[in-house]
C-alpha cells in the first residue's frame, strides 16, 4: 500500500512525472535554498529527496525576500529528452498586489544540470507548460487580478511559448474561471488524452475548502466543460460556494472524518501499465488548534477513468484517503536514511537555508567530523543569516547536537533552533555573558515577531580554567504532546531543561502572521553581531521522528 503522505513535512505544489522506470516530484521552497526540491521513487511507494533545481546564485537571487514568498508551484515535464521546470518568484503581497516573475529552466535529465533562467511573464503565479502533440508549446498561469470589484485571484491566461526565441509569443487569452463555485482557481495543467485537452486547477483557496477540479474542451483555448463531479479530490464534506471570497484557510470547511486535510493543487501521472495516481498537496492539522506545524505536504491518489472520459478517486467518492493501493510495480525501496549526521562529507539533500546558498563563506567542512558556521546576521533577518536545518515531518520528534562555541562577546551566539519563519522560532543558545565573564546557555522565543526572553532559565557554565579550551556541550529539543522541551548537557553529564515548554503549535501557517505557506524547520544557527567571525563548529547532528 502507499500511505499517505508520500513526503511528509513542507513539501507543497507537487508536480509528478514519469520517465521510463523513474517517477519525479517537484515541490514548491518558498524562501529556502537549495530551490525546487526534487524526489525519486521507482514504484510510487517508497520516495527519497534527490537534490534540487535552483542551486547556484546565478539562478535566483532570494535575499530580502519576506516569509512565504519566493519560489512557488513548479511545474516539471519532459518532451523530446529535455526537462522543463516552470515556477514562479513571488517577491511581495502587499494589500492585493502581487510582485512575481515567471521563469523557465531546462535541463538534459532530472538531475539536472539545470540552466540559468528565461523570464516568462510577471501577470500572476502558478505557471505550467502544456507539449501539444503538433510541436507548438503553451504557456498556463493564473492572471491575478487586484483591481476592486473583480473576481479574485483572477482567470487562467494562455499564451504560446516559442523555444526558438525563448519567450512568449502572441497575447495572453483568458479561457477558465474555474469549474466549480468553490472560488479562488489557480494551479492550472494542461494535458491531452484522446479527443480531448484537460485543465486541472485548484479551487478553494489553499486550505481547509481546498479541492482539484477538471474541465475538458476539443482546444486549448475552449470552451471548457466542467466536470459535474467537481470537485473530483478534496478532504472538505460538502461542496460550498465561495466565489468572490479572498480568504483562503476556510477553517469552517475543516472535515473532522478526514486524516488528509487541505487536499488540492493535482498533478497526474501514468505507469507504463496505465495506471494512473494524482500527486496533490495535503495537510495534517494538529488537533484541536487546527495548525499545520508540518505545513502542506503531498500525498498520492489512486485514480481511474470513467467510460464518460473523467478522472474519479479509485476508492469512489471525492476525499482525499490516507491508504491507497500501490501500482502493479517491483518493489523498489531505498536503502534506509541514518538518524545521525556526522558530517564525514557532502552536506545532505536534507539541509536547506533560508535565503541563502551555502558556501565557504559561512559554511564549513574543513574540520573532518563537523560542520562549522560563521556567525552573521540574526533570526529575524531576512537577508543573511546563518542557519542550516532541516523538515519537521513529525509531530513527535527527537533533535540533538553536540556544539563546540568560544564566544567573547554578547553579540555572539550559536544552537539549536526550532523555527518557521523570521517572526516565529524558538532558538537554545550557547552565549557570552558580560556581567558573569562566562559562557551561559539560554532561550529566546519570536511569537509573530515579538522577542521573549527567559532569564530565570539561563545556565551558567564554569569558566574554563586558563589555557583550555571550553568544553563542548550537546543541546536538546524534544516535542511531545505539542510541546517542544529543550535540554542541554555536558558529554558525560546527564540532561538538564532549560525553558518552560513552549507550544508547538505556534510554529504553523495558521499560527503565523507572516508566513501561513511554509513549515517548521530544526536546525543549526550561529551569529555574530558585531564582526561577523565567531565559528561555531557542530560535531554532528541527529534527528529522530516518530510516528503517532
Amino acid at each position: 500500500m502507499i500511505t499517505n503522505p508520500i513526503l511528509p513535512g513542507f513539501h507543497p505544489d507537487p508536480s509528478i512525472v514519469c520517465d521510463g522506470e523513474d517517477y519525479w516530484i517537484a515541490t514548491s521552497t518558498f524562501e529556502w535554498l537549495p530551490g525546487i526540491r526534487l524526489h525519486h521513487s521507482r514504484d510510487l511507494v517508497h520516495w527519497r529527496p534527490a537534490g534540487h533545481a535552483l542551486t547556484r546564485p546565478s539562478q535566483i537571487d532570494l535575499r530580502g525576500v519576506a516569509p512565504s514568498k519566493g519560489v512557488w508551484a513548479p511545474n516539471l515535464s519532459v518532451d523530446h529528452g529535455v526537462w522543463y521546470l516552470c515556477y514562479s518568484l513571488v517577491r511581495n503581497i502587499t494589500d492585493n498586489y502581487f510582485d512575481v516573475d515567471n521563469f523557465l529552466i531546462t535541463a538534459p535529465a532530472a538531475q539536472g544540470p539545470w540552466s540559468d533562467p528565461t523570464y516568462l511573464n510577471s501577470s500572476g503565479f502558478d505557471p505550467a507548460l502544456f507539449h501539444a502533440a503538433d510541436g507548438r508549446k503553451w504557456l498556463v498561469n493564473l492572471e491575478w487580478d487586484f483591481r476592486p470589484g473583480h473576481e479574485h485571484p483572477g482567470a487562467i491566461v494562455l499564451q504560446e511559448f516559442s523555444p526558438a526565441q525563448g519567450r512568449l509569443v502572441g497575447e495572453p487569452t483568458p479561457i477558465y474561471r474555474g469549474g466549480s463555485d468553490l472560488g479562488c482557481v489557480e494551479g492550472p495543467l494542461l494535458f491531452q488524452r484522446g479527443e480531448y485537452h484537460y485543465l486541472l486547477a485548484a479551487e478553494g483557496g489553499t486550505g481547509y475548502g481546498h479541492g482539484v477540479t477538471m474541465a475538458r474542451s476539443h482546444s486549448v483555448f475552449g470552451p471548457w466543460e466542467p466536470d459535474p463531479a467537481n470537485p473530483i479530490v478534496t478532504s472538505a464534506a460538502a461542496r460550498f460556494q465561495a466565489r468572490g471570497n479572498p480568504e483562503y484557510l476556510k477553517p469552517d470547511k475543516f472535515n473532522p472524518a478526514s486524516v488528509l486535510q487541505k487536499s488540492g493543487h493535482g498533478s497526474p501521472v501514468e505507469t507504463p501499465g496505465g495506471e494512473v495516481y494524482l500527486a496533490h498537496l495535503c495537510s495534517r492539522p494538529a488537533l484541536p488548534q487546527l495548525r499545520c506545524v508540518l505545513g502542506r505536504e503531498t500525498a498520492l491518489q489512486k485514480m481511474v477513468w470513467t467510460s464518460g472520459g473523467w478522472l474519479r478517486l479509485a476508492a469512489g467518492g471525492n476525499l482525499a484517503q490516507v491508504a491507497v493501493p500501490e501500482p502493479a510495480l517491483p518493489s523498489s525501496p531505498w536503502p534506509a536514511e541514518a538518524e545521525r549526521d556526522d558530517f564525514d562529507g557532502a552536506l545532505s539533500a536534507h539541509w536547506a537555508s533560508p535565503r541563502c546558498f551555502v558556501d565557504d563563506t559561512w559554511v564549513s567542512l574543513a574540520r573532518p567530523g563537523w560542520v562549522g558556521l560563521r556567525g552573521r546576521e540574526s533570526l529575524f533577518s531576512p537577508f543573511q543569516p546563518s542557519v542550516l536545518a532541516r523538515r519537521l515531518q513529525h509531530l513527535d520528534f527527537t533533535a540533538e547536537t553536540r556544539l563546540a562555541f568560544d564566544p567573547r562577546r554578547f553579540q555572539e551566539t550559536a544552537g539549536l533552533v526550532c523555527l518557521y519563519d523570521t517572526m516565529n522560532f524558538v532558538y537554545l543558545r550557547l552565549g557570552w555573558s558580560d556581567e558573569l565573564q562566562t559562557r551561559v546557555i539560554e532561550v529566546t522565543q519570536a511569537d509573530n515577531g515579538h522577542r521573549l526572553e527567559f532569564p530565570e532559565a539561563r545556565v551558567v557554565l564554569q569558566a574554563p580554567s586558563p589555557g583550555s579550551e571550553p568544553a563542548a556541550v550537546r543541546l536538546r529539543v524534544q516535542a511531545r504532546d505539542l510541546k517542544l522541551n529543550f535540554s542541554w548537557a555536558f558529554d558525560e553529564g546527564a540532561w538538564q531543561a532549560v525553558g518552560p515548554g513552549f507550544d508547538e503549535t505556534k510554529l504553523s501557517d495558521e499560527y503565523c502572521k507572516t508566513g501561513e505557506f511554509t513549515g517548521a524547520f530544526v536546525g543549526l544557527a550561529a551569529q555574530d553581531l558585531s564582526r561577523r567571525q565567531a565559528w561555531a563548529w557542530f560535531d554532528w547532528f541527529a534527528y529522530r521522528g516518530e510516528s503517532r
